[in-house]
Parts: C-alpha cells; sequence; structure tokens
C-alpha cells in the first residue's frame, strides 16, 4: 500500500497523506472493503489490495487536486500548477522555524526581521500588479519561466528571466535606498 502510494504522490508528505487515506478507508465500516475480498484464484489478495489502495490513493487526489480534464501536454501542465497552488496554499507553517532555536530566543533579531519584510512589503507593493504576479509566480510559487509565460502570456521563456532580473535589480536598488544592504557571503 505504501508503494502504491509512493507511486502516485510526489513528496513524502503528500505520499503519507494518502497512505493515511487508504488506512482510514480501509478501516472505515469496520473494515468492509477488506472483507468484501473473495477469493476466486484469478488473483491473489495482493494484487486485489494493490488495486485497492492504488483506487484510494487516486480519491485522495482527486478530493485535494480536482478530477483531471484531458489528457494532453497543456492539461498536464496545468494540473502541475493547479497542485502546486494547491500545495502552497495549504502549508500553514514551516516546521523549522518550531525548531530554530535563534528564532524564539533572540528579540532584536525578531525585531529586524520584522522591519525587513515590512520593507520588503512596501517595496514590493509599490510595483505594478502585474510585475507583483510575476514576482510572486517566481519566488513563491515556484513556476518555471515556462509556466509563467504562458500564464502571463510572454512571447517567450526569456522575456520572463530578462523582466524578472529587471523586477530584482530595482528591487534591491529601492531597498538600499532604505539602508538595506545584501548580507555578506
Amino acid at each position: 500500500m505504501l508503494y502504491t502510494a509512493r507511486k502516485l504522490c510526489r513528496d513524502y508528505d503528500a505520499t503519507m497523506d494518502a497512505y493515511a487515506h487508504v488506512l482510514e478507508q480501509l478501516r472505515r465500516d469496520n473494515y468492509h472493503r477488506l472483507r468484501a475480498y473473495v477469493d476466486d484464484s484469478r488473483s491473489s489478495f495482493t494484487a486485489w489490495l494493490t488495486v485497492v489502495a492504488r483506487r484510494l490513493c487516486l480519491d485522495h487526489l482527486r478530493h485535494r487536486y480536482g478530477r483531471e480534464q484531458g489528457g494532453g501536454a497543456r492539461s498536464q501542465e496545468s494540473r502541475a500548477v493547479r497542485r502546486r497552488l494547491v500545495d502552497h496554499l495549504t502549508e500553514q507553517f514551516d516546521v523549522s522555524d518550531l525548531t530554530n532555536p535563534d528564532s524564539s530566543n533572540d528579540p532584536e533579531r525578531h525585531l529586524l526581521t520584522a522591519e525587513l519584510r515590512r520593507a520588503v512589503a512596501e517595496t514590493l507593493g509599490r510595483l505594478d500588479p502585474n510585475d507583483q504576479l510575476l514576482l510572486k509566480l517566481r519566488f513563491e510559487f515556484e513556476l518555471s519561466a515556462r509556466e509563467i509565460g504562458q500564464v502571463m502570456r510572454f512571447p517567450t521563456p526569456f522575456h520572463v528571466y530578462r523582466r524578472v532580473n529587471q523586477l530584482v535589480k530595482q528591487l534591491r536598488v529601492a531597498l538600499g535606498q532604505r539602508g538595506i544592504k545584501e548580507p555578506e557571503p
């Protein structure tokens, strides 16, 4: 069952979520699905269980991301974008923030971080909405230049790279004018 979940899911967390869903569904209604197995000598119990686990994993993915529409390359790209958006929007917090001792004990660090975030947010807020969307798609949603080009109708991925580089330079200058310099390596 875990092997089946791994085959259908992209990362460890998604795999474990799908695996937990399979176990929940098998346990549901006093193990109704498991008790429905009939030994008919055409297939083994493990083959039957693999098929059931795969169907349950697909149900879980459909519930999370929606049903797949079509099968072309464009459909696969839009599906990948939709999955990334859903995954990004459902993230609640970064576990490393909870376990990092430096982040919780240093009030000066909290203050500097808050000031930096505020300065970056204000600087980003002054950009054109299309440029804000471009940066959000690139750095927050981590879409590729090709995907961004399709969504925002850039002629080529190179136009996306060029615009992102221009915006990053503008942000560096604007933040530098506010006294915020890049950290030294």
